[in-house]
Formats: structure tokens, C-alpha cells, sequence
């Protein structure tokens, strides 16, 4: 039976912003969180901290309120048992200097407010403002928990000053993501399925034509977008050698899509070699991209989320390298990537990705157990945090 006395749990990370990857972090949380609570007998009622708190209370069915309107955060943590920060790539200036200061003053509010604080899964890093060092170990010190999803990152916050011992080392939270049962994601709806460019939608090309679909993640990242172009020389020659359905999957609207179609334009007419193309829809729940993931016989990705996923659901994959932490995720998988940003070769992207769609079986027979290994490990921060909820309530 689940304890009379609830506990509620403020999550503060980059939430309602509808980037699909740091949805799925949420959902993946609050599933832990839900099932280590039922199995500890703790009721775990989640608070979320968000850009769009009447989306995400609709989305996920938690409260949750508005991360920018200061009154709110601060009741909310006040009358909460505690707050998650994570996860994510929180702790980093690459993207702006605004992110540290905001996360670390969440964290630091509810310290102030006496209330215990729990790091979950974070990538932290790069931090290049040498400034905000000393604040982030401030802060980390009086954190109860701390968990980093990679080696660097606790590398990173050993140079600060912040004891190894008080860092666990745990996968990304999205690798213990999981299809709904019925293999329906929670908020599908048939209009939402795609948005055909020349081609049809992902569940018609993998209905018996045996032409393998191929998912493609991509962003806009450097100014001269060379390693777009490149990347659409590369999937132009794969769709000469073999026909295939590539299937463009933007996780974050807008923006990923716009990088979606700037790649199609390069590409070509794939039509006269028997391949097809098509962009997926903005999606309203993590569980709708997974479902797209699973459909994939391969999955070309500069996302990580769109890498993890493609893990998760053991489908074969090539990243493309825009940031150390797409390098520590293939690590951690026993793989590297087929090129970065800065040097991708389109020859080696079309080989690669005929290889694997050739034979995708060897890939998993290299890589599921530590792919399993990482599954099995995802939870080990929601563990903890009840456990500790537990004993302090």
C-alpha cells in the first residue's frame, strides 16, 4: 500500500519548450519516480517547472507552473519535499550564458528554503565563463544527491571541487524510455502523422513494400551549413545504391524541420532511383517520436535524444558529432561517429549507412549488452531519490 503521506517533488530542467528530447527526459523521469514510489510505497506528486505549464499539465497529466514567474517557483518549492534539477544539458554556457545562472538559482532557492535537492542525470558542460565555476560547486555542495549522465561531466565537476564519491555516474534518463503497450504513443492522432515531401508516411513505407526507412535527425549548427550539404550528398548516394524511405524526424520545432528541408533541397530528385522522402510532424508527446524511432531500420542523427532513442529500441545508428556529449553517448555504447560537424565525409555516411541497412543484426549483436547494461542503470537516480524521500519523511 503507497504511504498516506504524499511527497511532492518540484522538477526544474528545460520543460514545455516542446524539444522532444528534453520531453522525453521528463517523461522518463516521472515513469521512474512513479514506479520506484509505488514499489518503495511512496506517493511521488510531481510539480514541473515550465515554459508552457498548461501544456504540460495536459501532456502529462501533473501540475505544473510557470519556470519564469518567481512567486510561482518559489511557492511551489516551498511547499514541496524537494526539488530535481535535470536532466539534461543544464549546466552549460555553450547555447547562451543565461542557462547556469537560472538552474543554479532554482537549485539554490529551494536550499535556501531548507529543502532537500536531488541532480538528476545532468550533462554538465562545456562551462567556458570561468565565473560561474566556483557557483556551481557552491551550489552542488549542499545538493543531497548528485548524478551525471558521463564520466566527463563528473571529470568536470571533480575539477571543481566536488568530491567523486559524492557523484554517481548513470545513463542519459531517456534509455529507460518505453513504447506504450499497444504500440500506440499517447497522443497520436492521424493528422499529426507527416507531412509527405514526395513520399508516404512512415507507417505506409514499412507496411509490406520491404523498402527500409531510414530516419534522419538533423539541426542547424555551424553558420556555412557544410556538413548539412555534405550530409545530403551522403543520403543522395545511399538513395542511388539501394531505394529507401528517408524519413527526416525534427525534434524541435521550429528549427529542425527548417534543417530538414534545407537537406531534401540538396538531395535532389531520389524519386527515378525507386526512394521517397518525408518530414515528420511536430509531435505533442515523446511517446509519438519514439513511435517514429521504432519504425526505422536505421537512424542517421546529430540530436542525441534521437540517437538514444534509436538505442533504446536497439535500431542501428550513426551520430553525427556537434558536441562531446554525442561523443560520450557512443562511448558508452561501444561506438564513435561516422563524422562531426566540422568533417563529414559523404561517401563514408552512404557505405556506413548501406552497411548497416545490409546487416543490421551484427550491429545488435555488438552492441546490446552494454546498451541493456545502460537500460537497466537509467533508474538508479529515481532509486536513490526515493530512497532518500523515504527516510527523511
Amino acid at each position: 500500500m503507497v504511504a498516506a503521506s504524499p511527497q511532492t517533488i518540484v522538477l526544474s530542467g528545460y520543460y514545455g519548450f516542446r524539444n522532444s528530447g528534453d520531453e522525453a527526459v521528463l517523461q522518463s523521469i516521472l515513469t521512474a519516480l512513479e514506479e520506484e514510489g509505488r514499489a518503495n510505497e511512496v506517493q511521488i506528486d510531481p510539480v514541473v517547472l515550465s515554459i508552457d505549464p498548461e501544456w504540460t499539465s495536459r501532456t502529462y497529466g501533473v501540475k505544473a507552473v510557470h519556470r519564469m514567474k518567481f512567486a510561482e517557483v518559489r511557492n511551489a518549492i516551498k511547499n514541496s519535499d524537494g526539488l530535481i534539477s535535470g536532466g539534461g544539458s543544464l549546466l552549460q554556457d555553450a547555447t547562451g550564458w543565461k542557462s547556469i545562472p537560472y538552474y543554479l538559482g532554482v537549485i539554490k532557492l529551494a536550499q535556501w528554503l531548507r529543502k532537500p535537492t536531488f541532480v538528476y542525470a545532468q550533462g554538465v558542460g562545456p562551462v567556458n565563463r570561468k565565473l560561474f565555476r566556483p557557483f556551481i560547486a557552491s551550489v552542488f555542495r549542499r545538493c543531497d544527491y548528485i548524478s551525471v549522465r558521463d564520466a566527463e561531466s563528473a571529470e568536470l565537476l571533480r575539477s571543481m571541487g566536488i568530491p567523486g564519491g559524492d557523484i554517481q555516474v548513470v545513463p542519459d534518463p531517456v534509455m529507460g524510455l518505453k513504447l506504450p503497450v499497444d504500440g500506440v504513443a499517447a497522443s497520436a492522432d492521424p493528422q499529426l502523422d507527416s507531412r509527405p515531401v514526395g513520399g508516404e508516411s512512415a507507417a505506409d513505407c514499412t507496411t509490406g513494400d520491404g523498402v527500409p526507412v531510414v530516419g534522419v535527425s538533423v539541426r542547424f549548427w555551424t553558420e556555412a551549413r557544410t556538413e548539412l550539404a555534405k550530409l545530403a550528398e551522403g543520403l543522395a548516394s545511399l538513395s542511388r545504391r539501394k531505394p529507401v524511405h528517408i524519413r527526416f524526424l525534427p525534434f524541435h520545432f521550429p528549427g529542425d524541420d527548417e534543417a530538414s528541408r534545407f537537406v531534401i533541397e540538396r538531395m535532389g530528385n531520389v524519386a527515378e532511383n525507386g526512394s521517397t522522402v518525408s518530414i515528420a510532424a511536430e509531435t505533442e508527446h515523446p511517446q509519438d517520436m519514439l513511435r517514429e524511432v521504432s519504425q526505422c531500420s536505421l537512424l542517421i542523427g546529430m540530436r542525441l535524444h534521437s540517437l538514444i532513442y534509436a538505442a533504446s529500441l536497439e535500431v542501428p545508428l550513426l551520430g553525427i558529432s556537434y558536441d562531446p556529449k554525442i561523443d560520450h553517448f557512443l562511448g558508452r555504447i561501444g561506438s564513435v561517429p561516422v563524422g562531426t560537424t566540422e568533417e563529414l565525409d559523404p561517401r563514408i555516411v552512404a557505405s556506413q549507412a548501406e552497411r548497416l541497412l545490409v546487416d543490421g543484426e551484427a550491429w545488435r549483436r555488438a552492441h546490446t549488452a552494454k546498451i541493456g547494461t545502460l537500460k537497466n542503470a537509467a533508474r538508479m537516480p529515481a532509486q536513490r531519490i526515493v530512497e532518500l524521500l523515504r527516510s527523511k519523511g
